[in-house]
C-alpha cells in the first residue's frame, strides 16, 4: 500500500464544490470514480481545501491510498486521461502513509479575488471574475486591506455557519491590482475560515464603491460580528491559486 498525492487544478463552473454531497457533482466525487475505475479499487481522496461551489482552483492538493503497480509519478498523466477536460491532474508523486494535506505544520495557502471592473459585463469574464458596474477607488481598497494584515481574530469575515471554535488566523499579505478593468485581490495566509476570502472581498467591494471608509475596515475587525461586515462576494470570482507546505 502507498499514498500518493495529486495537485489539481479546475474550473469548478460545473461543480457543486470540492466535497461530495447528495445534491449534485463535485470535484471529489468525479475523481474518486476515475480513479476507481483506473486501479479497480473503492477509492476515497482526501483534498486539503474543500472549495466552495462554482469555486476554481488552480492548485488543490488530495492523496489516496492504492496497491496499483502504476508509479505514483505517472499516475497523473494516467489519471488524466479519463478526466473531463475542466478538471486537470498538475502532478502527483508519493508521500508517507501518514501525510495529510489538511494537517500540515507550516502550510500557506493563496487565493485569488477577480473582479472585472467596467460600465456592462464582458461575457468573456462571466464565469472567472465578479462583474461591478460602478467605478472603484483601487487605492482605498488597499489602504483597507492593510489592517487585516497579520494574526487576527476573523469572526466577522466568517459565514455564521462554521462549525469552528478558534476563528483566529494569521493573513501574511494582500496585494490588489488593477489592470484596466480587471482588479485582482490577492491574499496569502495560513488558514482561511469558511468564506473568509469572498467576505473579505464583499467589504473591499464596498470600500472602493465608497460605501465604507478604508478605515472602516478595522472597526469591522474589531467588532467581531459577521453582520458588520459586507456581503458574500460571489464564488465565481475566486480562485485557489497555491497551497505551499513549506519544508
Amino acid at each position: 500500500m502507498r499514498r500518493v498525492r495529486l495537485f489539481v487544478a479546475y474550473d469548478g463552473t460545473d461543480y457543486c464544490g470540492w466535497q461530495v454531497q447528495p445534491n449534485g457533482i463535485t470535484v471529489e466525487e468525479v475523481l474518486n470514480r476515475e480513479l476507481g475505475r483506473l486501479t479497480g479499487e473503492d477509492i476515497r481522496v482526501i483534498g486539503a481545501s474543500r472549495t466552495d461551489s462554482g469555486v476554481h482552483a488552480l492548485m488543490n492538493v488530495a492523496v489516496f491510498d492504492t496497491e496499483s503497480s502504476i508509479p505514483p509519478e505517472r499516475m497523473a498523466y494516467a489519471l488524466n486521461q479519463r478526466m473531463p477536460e475542466d478538471i486537470i491532474i498538475t502532478r502527483s508523486d508519493e508521500v508517507a502513509l501518514d501525510w495529510h494535506p489538511r494537517y500540515q505544520d507550516n502550510v500557506r495557502k493563496t487565493y485569488e479575488y477577480h473582479i472585472y471592473n467596467a460600465p456592462v459585463p464582458n461575457p468573456l469574464k462571466r464565469k472567472y471574475s465578479a462583474f461591478v458596474s460602478f467605478p472603484m477607488d483601487v487605492g482605498k481598497m488597499r489602504e483597507g486591506a492593510k489592517c487585516l494584515v497579520g494574526e487576527h481574530d476573523f469572526v466577522s469575515f466568517c459565514n455564521v455557519r462554521t462549525n469552528v471554535t478558534d476563528t483566529v488566523r494569521k493573513v501574511e499579505s494582500i496585494g490588489i491590482t488593477k489592470n484596466g478593468g480587471d482588479i485582482v485581490i490577492r491574499i496569502t495566509g495560513n488558514g482561511f475560515l469558511y468564506n473568509m476570502v469572498r467576505i473579505i472581498a464583499g467589504t473591499l467591494i464596498r470600500v472602493g464603491r465608497g460605501f465604507y471608509g478604508p478605515g472602516k475596515v478595522k472597526e469591522i475587525l474589531e467588532e467581531k460580528k459577521r453582520t458588520a461586515a459586507g456581503v458574500t462576494a460571489p464564488a465565481n470570482g475566486l480562485v485557489l491559486v497555491e497551497i505551499d507546505y513549506r519544508r
